[in-house]
């Protein structure tokens, strides 16, 4: 029995991702997947370049509008939902593609990302007292602590507080060792190893995608940008930092606070999203098993 196809449609901010997924899935009778980790936010459409209604409704869309920008949305919550709608799809014979490009949910098709550790809150409080009493120097020697004076976590970034506060929080929740928690993470079965997945990665030249970049941020700003932050601020988006400090929006908080010109404004979020780009070339070829690329200009 064949494998149900999975095609992915990724490359880095601005390359054209939306274009290319709409023509397939016409192409094919498919829907689109949104692989976005800020498109699942109510109302932050014009800084993620959300599509529009009118591409909507040209294509069935899923993965859009799930949570309110002020709630947290976690990639666990993002896979049970894709699951859903890909058994969905199975079941119906209806082809899909996945489409976007945001790493940890992009990830997640292709590998564990995350473990069935239940974390009580009182741990999470309590690692988060030593976080803020101690910063990261304070999380890690906690974590020596636990492992009775040892210093070696291989795999682990002993230099990115998220990840130290996790892994801390992770032990004490499950009373195990750091190797012991990363063995059985590694050991989880493949995820969707039941598909056929195609990977198709659309690359530019840097000065081109700089360019539509550039284009981007001023198309953003010319949609109404900044009245987009200003609602969300006041619908409390800020109590989400995964939305309220991604690029676009966090300059526009800045730019609200301590008014300046829109000329600047544009140029911050063009230099950010130039640096993001940067580092999601470099991720997509490392991280997810790339079957062709389109090179377009």
């Amino acid at each position: 029995m064949s494998h149900p196809r999975l095609l992915f449609i990724v490359g880095p901010t601005a390359s054209g991702k939306t274009e290319i997924a709409l023509r397939e899935a016409e192409r094919n009778g498919a829907s689109i997947l949104s692989c976005d980790s800020l498109c699942v936010f109510k109302g932050m459409d014009i800084g993620t370049a959300k599509p529009t209604p009118g591409e909507q409704k040209r294509v069935p869309h899923y993965g859009i509008d799930l949570a309110e920008p002020r709630d947290p949305f976690s990639v666990s919550k993002y896979i049970e939902y894709r699951d859903q709608v890909l058994a969905k799809h199975r079941e119906e014979k209806r082809p899909i593609i996945v489409a976007g490009g945001s790493g940890f949910y992009l990830k997640s098709f292709f590998a564990p990302v995350i473990d069935e550790i239940e974390v009580p809150e009182k741990v999470n409080l309590h690692v988060q007292g030593i976080h803020q009493s101690g910063g990261l120097e304070g999380m890690i020697e906690a974590l020596i602590d636990l492992h009775e004076g040892n210093r070696e976590f291989p795999g682990l970034d002993l230099q990115n507080p998220r990840r130290v506060e996790k892994a801390l929080v992770r032990c004490l929740a499950s009373g195990k060792k750091y190797g012991e928690l990363l063995s059985a993470f590694k050991s989880q079965p493949e995820p969707l190893a039941d598909w056929d997945k195609e990977v198709w990665l659309i690359e530019r030249d840097r000065e081109d995608l700089q360019e539509r970049n550039r284009q981007r941020v001023h198309q953003m700003l010319r949609a109404g940008l900044i009245d987009e932050v200003r609602r969300l601020r006041a619908e409390g988006f800020e109590q989400n930092p995964s939305a309220s400090g991604s690029i676009g929006y966090r300059e526009v908080l800045e730019y609200l606070d301590n008014p300046g010109s829109e000329e600047d404004l544009a140029e911050n979020i063009y230099i950010h999203t130039n640096q993001l780009m940067r580092k999601q070339r470099t991720w997509f070829r490392r991280q997810i098993p790339v079957t062709r690329t389109l090179k377009l200009t």
